[in-house]
């Protein structure tokens, strides 16, 4: 490209005369101009016509746009101008280099402001890709990150003509050797990416592990997932462990709500539909329990000393359970001693068949 645009100079530059030096200045200065116009016109143009639009990510785009084609002007002057001075070997060489260093340094943060952009918009968009979310945007543009700025140092270390053959030989053998040293940490790696992507669980989420830890999410990491217990202790489990057991989402489904279980046994010959009436104004009369769903009452099963009734209502998170439990279970018993309903318990008869002889 330098080639076509000193062909394309070559007639103005003849104006000048033999004198390389005020050549190389004559071009410095037009392509300052010319950069200097597109800050102050071109790019104010297009800031104007992107505004019109109801989308935010073209005016970012723009924003992103404007410096690496300001410097990049800048440096195509700079690097005609070294063309026309014809400097001798390794200086030709050493700035050539450095410029276009320079030029990928600029591009390169440009690609990674605007994949971060691409990926932003398209985890808050509602008709996002499935595996990309807010929860697994973080993985994404690290990832993304880490292969732009491998490419830009091959790129890089090829302008300046250095052979990656080997070095890249090196790096599969490394990668090699570490793969096997670090096998359960790479397991936990992998775990943790896939967890990330399928997103089982989030953040805030109440869970109940295989081993019966039952708690909130608090961090999910690349190595590992963080839960505290309702005794506020933290339990940190590898992901490789999280990836191959079985978990209950108690916040999961299609809301956070949490069903809760208050089994009661009454004394035979109890109204047991006065009990249903009871069971249900109690749970319809308490603020913690959700309208809809709307609470339910099941009678179950003929105990052996009791009728066993069990009252099913819902309420707004899992974390609550253990509360509402304990105002629900005091409220049924308060209730059932007012209402005169009798609550069994287990009771043993004694029966002596034959008393000991005095002697």
């Amino acid at each position: 490209m330098l080639s076509k645009l000193q062909n394309w100079i070559a007639p103005y530059l003849d104006m000048l005369g033999d004198h390389p030096w005020l050549k190389a200045m004559a071009i410095v200065i037009v392509f300052l101009a010319l950069a200097w116009v597109f800050d102050r016109f071109i790019s104010a143009a297009l800031r104007n016509l992107t505004a019109r639009t109801r989308l935010k990510f073209d005016d970012q785009i723009i924003d992103y746009l404007h410096s690496p084609i300001y410097y990049s002007a800048i440096l195509i002057g700079l690097a005609l101008a070294v063309n026309v001075l014809a400097l001798s070997e390794p200086y030709d060489f050493i700035i050539f280099s450095s410029l276009r260093t320079i030029a990928l340094v600029i591009w390169t943060v440009f690609l990674i402001r605007v994949v971060r952009s691409i990926l932003r918009v398209v985890a808050a968009n509602d008709q996002r890709v499935a595996i990309l979310h807010p929860q697994t945007l973080p993985l994404f543009e690290n990832i993304a990150f880490i292969i732009i700025i491998v490419l830009a140092v091959y790129v890089i270390f090829s302008a300046w003509n250095v052979d990656m053959t080997a070095w890249l030989a090196s790096a599969g053998i490394v990668g090699i050797a570490v793969g096997f040293a670090a096998k359960d940490t790479l397991a936990n790696l992998f775990s943790g990416v896939f967890i990330m992507a399928d997103a089982p669980y989030k953040i805030g989420d109440f869970v109940v592990l295989e081993t019966g830890e039952r708690g909130e999410i608090t961090h999910i990491g690349i190595r590992s997932t963080r839960m505290r217990t309702r005794d506020d202790i933290e339990i940190t489990v590898p992901n490789s462990v999280m990836g191959n057991t079985m978990i209950i989402n108690e916040s999961g489904g299609p809301h956070e709500k949490y069903r809760i279980r208050v089994a009661v046994g009454v004394a035979y010959g109890s109204d047991i539909d006065k009990v249903r009436d009871i069971l249900m104004d109690i749970a319809l009369n308490d603020e913690n329990v959700c309208e809809d769903p709307e609470p339910r009452v099941r009678f179950r099963t003929f105990g052996p000393s009791s009728l066993d009734f069990e009252l099913l209502c819902w309420i707004e998170q899992p974390v609550l359970r253990g509360r509402v439990l304990d105002i629900l279970n005091s409220k049924v018993y308060k209730r059932f001693i007012d209402e005169k309903i009798e609550i069994p318990y287990s009771k043993h008869d004694l029966y002596i068949k034959q008393m000991p002889s005095a002697e």
